[in-house]
């Protein structure tokens, strides 16, 4: 944990590299976005996946359904000590600092919370169809202004899938595909047309899954041009998609909590 502690963000380091991707990030299509790899020291990272929990080694956020199936984890006490000294150093002064100066954004709130953000994890089959987020933060009674997702997944090969998505305004086409490698990290500015999501389901091997880190910033209130009412989640379909529930999805909707239990034991 030694190297772990030494870890800390640098304003000598990271303000000449907000320099250098403004106009990246402004001039992005089809919204406002950067990718950043090698973004993070090795030494920072390993330790992050050596304690990077299974599926059932803590209780994880289940997702099941026609639109998602992931897993999702935003209790730090559930997290080891590399993942929350990280966790901090991403909601700290000097990296709301960086992303401020990279997006000409100010005045931004890390969220204690991680609502909706902290660990993600999507196994073989999974997805999460195009979606755009919801824009406020009810505890914090904040506007979500920009998502930060840290890529954790080693010697993933293209053919497995799981490319973030970013499409265009209308959801006529698919502009950019990033494939989610370890230390590689994307920032975009959450807006109603920031249309985003890995759709495909995982074609990892069984024992991979695709995991990531989300940290979402917010401020008191938004620029006019940005405005729109209050809304969750919300997906949409891409030409031609249809969206189906699976048996085991509709089972979990309808039967009663005793019986699908009983129904998974003998499964």
């Amino acid at each position: 944990m030694q190297r772990v502690r030494s870890f800390a963000f640098r304003r000598d380091q990271l303000l000449p590299l907000a320099d250098s991707l403004r106009e990246t990030f402004d001039d992005a299509t089809p919204f406002r976005h950067v990718v950043i790899d090698d973004f993070l020291p090795p030494s920072a990272l390993e330790p992050v996946l050596a304690e990077f929990p299974e599926p059932r080694d803590v209780e994880w956020q289940r997702f099941d359904n026609a639109r998602e199936i992931k897993l999702a984890l935003a209790d730090t006490e559930r997290m080891g000590p590399a993942t929350r000294h990280l966790l901090a150093e991403f909601n700290g002064q000097v990296f709301v600092d960086f992303l401020e100066r990279l997006t000409g954004i100010e005045h931004l709130v890390p969220d204690p919370h991680y609502d909706g953000g902290g660990l993600h994890q999507i196994k073989a089959g999974g997805f999460l169809k195009v979606h755009v987020d919801f824009n406020r933060h009810r505890r914090l009674n904040l506007d979500r202004r920009l998502n930060g997702l840290l890529y954790l997944n080693k010697d993933w090969e293209d053919s497995y899938g799981g490319h973030l998505q970013l499409w265009n305004r209308d959801m006529t086409a698919c502009e950019h595909r990033i494939l989610p490698v370890f230390n590689r990290f994307v920032l975009f500015a959450t807006t109603d047309d920031a249309n985003h999501g890995h759709p495909e389901p995982l074609a990892c091997p069984p024992d991979r899954a695709r995991r990531s880190m989300a940290l979402y910033y917010y401020t008191n209130g938004r620029p006019a041009e940005e405005t729109a009412d209050e809304h969750d989640t919300r997906f949409k379909q891409r030409p031609g998609e249809t969206w189906r529930s699976s048996l085991r999805q509709t089972a979990r909707r309808w039967l009663p909590p005793a019986l699908l239990d009983l129904t998974n034991r003998r499964t």
